[in-house]
Formats: structure tokens, C-alpha cells, sequence
């Protein structure tokens, strides 16, 4: 038999971007982050505490299309880019669905997630800046693992504030971080005030993303050549991270492929704006009527029960306050094995579309992300990440519902990761021992 043309879609290394898509240059238009203290619209010096001065101007601007240092996309390569499309045949046939499911092959790359994208692109400019070290917070650790990796290519040191529950079910996350240089500390910590102040009030909790990003703000703002890495929720992470969505449409552009849905799972944002910011801006300007999709866990659902309004991006409120899908600053979510979606609130470009009503949402447990999680382990070979089982349970579900309809739809979802550091969450799901996400 031969191998269909489409089973993978690959693009030669020249094929990597040399430009990142802004979202922001077409959605419209975007309440601004505020200054706490003043509650009007933050100024660059406002930020400039925890960031350079060129992450802070991607952060503010409107430009539809930036240019990609050589330096950075050089390096991307060495991340797996172009990633591979490829196409769940397996997956069709167990499912008997009409429909075609496609994946972006986000696991590839020597760090196993989409999250170098952006980590690549901000250790260049803060070495650019002069800063020594970067600070920064984790959840499952795949955020961690990238900005570790990628700041030895610049010669910085990495500072990593891991959320107390994923540094306890994720020993070897913590390893691979120290493997590669960074030194690793449970959130909430006794290393800042604020996780003084946290451990004190609430000594037996398993900690938050909030928390982590709280304890590596303050760290930042206390040296001025100490800066703030942030993996998810602002503008120029997002940005950064279209890589993704730009080389999945010339793979589709090649394989003739005109997707009816596009799916991602979605914590703070990154990797759902990431694969779908570029088709998204096609859809504003009427060229595509393609549907999108976030996958959220239960336990913080902040897109499908959360607040469109202005919260603070942390616990502790160093951030200006954005505004966002959001359950509320002081939201500590239930410790679930998919770590990365553990966030109170919601990426402002993805809040904005979503209250536009440009995507949709959709809230899944885990142990039901689980159980799709294996059936696609054992049809495709690859073991998600608990965060990208979010993704794939949207997938499927789609394709039953093909099955039942008799229709031939295509579904592309981002597959943002690997779950081969994940295995003591599968086993709990398979011995049956894992407890369900509710909030």
C-alpha cells in the first residue's frame, strides 16, 4: 500500500517564518492594560521593572507583521521548525468517523512542546539588553524546560519558580530543568516576600501559576539586570508563538487542505493563539469560515465560566491589570496533572476574540481527556501531554459528531505537546486512582 501524500506535510528549513503575525493589527479594537495605581492606560515605563525595552515595544504594538531576528530563526531550527502536519488515519479508522483530523507536530523538538518559541525569541532580546538573568514562572514545566534550554545559547542565567503541585507530581520536570542550568524553586517559595506571605496564610497549598508569576515579578524588580520571562497571556508571547499557525497554513496551502475546525487547548493562551492567530486574521477579512476552538480544563475554566474584565495577570498584583476572560487573581485551581492550564485568566488578543465572538470554548475533565489520550497513544504512537489531551478530546468529539451526521468535515488541531513526563498522571488515570478537575 502506499503512503498517502498527505499522511505528513513537511516544509524545508527555509520554510521557517521571517516574520511573526500581530493579531492585534486586525482584531480590532483592544482595552489597554491600566496602571493599578493610576487606573489609566499603562506606559511603557510601566513595564519596564520587569522587561527590556523591545519586549515592551512588541508588548504595545499594532504592527501586523515583525521581522524575525536572523539570530532567533537560525536557532529555531534547532527547535524542529518548520514542525510537521500530519494526518491521524489511525486515529479516523478506530474513531470510523467521515471526517479528516490533522496535527501539528508541536512534541518534535528536543524540548517535547511549542514553548521555545517565544523562549528562543526572548532570551535573544533580553542578552541583546544586557540582562544576566531571566526570572520567570512554570506550571507542568514545559515553559521551564524552554526558557532553561534556550538561555544557555545567550549565556544567561534562569531563575524558575514551579507551581508547588507540578514540582511534586513532576520530579523529572524539575531535573531537566536543573539539567539544563536553571535553578528550580517550588511556588510559593520562601525566596521572595510574597511567598513568605502565601506559606504562611496557606502552608499546605499546591500553589498557582498567579503565585509563580507574583514570586518571579518581584524577584525582577529588585535587580536591574535581573528581567521577567513570561511563557503565556501577553501580546508578544503570542506573537512569537504564530510560527505555529503561519507554517501550518502553507502545510495545508500544500496538502490542499481547507480546515472546518481548528483546535487547541488554552491555559493562558499561548499555544491556542500561537496555531490559530493567522487563520483567525483570514477569517476577519472573510477569506475563510473556519471555526476555532479552545480546549480548557475544568479546573480553571476561565473562558466558558470566567469575567470578561480588568484583573491583575498575577496573585499579588505586581502586573498592570488586563483586561481578560479571568476567575479572579486570588483563584487557585485544583492540582491537575495538565499543569500548563492551571491560570485564572485568559490571554487578552485570545479574551478579545472570544468576546467578539470570533472562537468558541469548551471545558473538558481530565480524566476524560485522559481516556482520549490513550485511545490516541494507542492508534497514533504518541503520547500527549495531559495539556494537549485537551485538544485532542475536542478533536475527536468533533469527529463522533461527524460519525453521527455523516459528515466529511476537516479538523487541524495542535498537538502542543508530549506527555513523556507525564506518565505518573497516565498511570493514575489507568489504575484508576486520578480524581476529576471540577473547580
Amino acid at each position: 500500500m502506499a503512503i498517502p501524500k498527505d499522511i505528513r506535510i513537511n516544509l524545508p528549513p527555509e520554510g521557517i517564518p521571517k516574520k511573526w503575525y500581530n493579531l492585534a493589527a486586525d482584531i480590532g479594537h483592544l482595552e489597554p492594560p491600566l496602571n493599578p495605581g493610576t487606573m489609566k492606560p499603562a506606559e511603557p515605563t510601566d513595564f519596564e521593572a520587569i522587561f527590556c525595552k523591545e519586549i515592551i515595544r512588541q508588548e504595545a504594538s499594532t504592527e501586523r507583521f515583525i521581522d524575525i531576528p536572523e539570530e532567533v530563526r537560525d536557532n529555531l531550527v534547532y527547535l524542529n521548525r518548520p514542525a510537521p502536519l500530519q494526518r491521524a488515519y489511525r486515529l479516523e479508522k478506530y474513531l470510523k468517523t467521515p471526517a479528516k483530523i490533522y496535527y501539528k507536530r508541536e512534541d518534535m523538538g528536543p524540548l517535547g512542546s511549542h514553548k521555545g518559541n517565544t523562549a528562543l525569541a526572548q532570551a535573544y532580546y533580553n542578552a541583546e539588553a544586557g540582562i544576566h538573568t531571566l526570572t520567570t514562572e512554570t506550571g507542568a514545566g514545559q515553559w521551564g524546560t524552554a526558557l532553561a534550554m534556550v538561555s544557555n545559547l545567550f549565556d544567561i542565567n534562569c531563575t524558575v519558580f514551579m507551581v508547588r503541585g507540578s514540582y511534586e507530581q513532576k520530579p523529572m520536570r524539575k531535573t531537566l530543568m536543573q539539567t539544563y542550568g536553571a535553578t528550580v524553586y517550588a511556588s510559593p517559595s520562601p525566596q521572595t516576600e510574597f511567598g513568605k506571605k502565601v506559606l504562611k496564610e496557606h502552608p499546605e497549598t499546591t500553589g498557582s501559576l498567579g503565585i509563580a508569576i507574583s514570586e518571579a515579578c518581584e524577584m525582577a524588580a529588585k535587580d536591574p539586570n535581573i528581567a521577567y520571562s513570561l511563557g503565556s497571556v501577553l501580546n508578544h508571547v503570542m506573537l512569537h508563538q504564530t510560527v505555529i499557525g503561519i507554517e501550518t497554513i502553507e502545510q495545508m496551502k500544500i496538502g490542499e487542505i481547507k480546515p472546518d475546525y481548528m483546535i487547541a487547548c488554552a491555559g493562558g493562551g499561548s499555544n491556542f493563539g500561537g496555531f490559530i492567530f493567522p487563520m483567525l486574521g483570514e477569517k476577519i477579512k472573510g477569506k475563510t469560515d473556519c471555526k476555532f476552538i479552545a480546549a480548557e480544563s475544568k479546573a480553571a475554566p476561565s473562558l466558558t465560566e470566567g469575567e470578561f474584565k480588568y484583573d491583575f495577570g498575577d496573585t499579588a498584583g505586581f502586573t498592570p491589570l488586563l483586561m481578560m476572560y479571568t476567575l479572579g487573581q486570588e483563584f487557585i485551581p485544583k492540582g491537575i496533572h495538565a499543569g500548563g492550564l492551571r491560570y485564572h485568566g485568559m490571554a487578552p488578543l485570545v479574551s478579545a476574540a472570544m468576546d467578539k465572538g470570533l472562537i468558541t470554548a469548551q471545558a473538558y475533565d481530565q480524566i476524560e481527556t485522559f481516556e482520549t489520550g490513550v485511545a490516541f497513544a494507542r492508534t497514533e504512537g504518541l503520547v500527549p501531554a495531559p495539556e494537549s489531551c485537551h485538544a485532542v478530546k475536542a478533536a475527536v468529539d468533533l469527529a463522533l459528531e461527524c460519525k453521527r451526521t455523516k459528515e466529511e468535515k476537516t479538523i487541524v488541531f495542535c498537538m502542543s505537546g508530549h506527555g513523556m513526563l507525564d506518565l505518573y498522571g497516565y498511570g493514575q488515570y489507568l489504575d484508576g486512582t486520578m480524581q476529576d478537575s471540577s473547580a
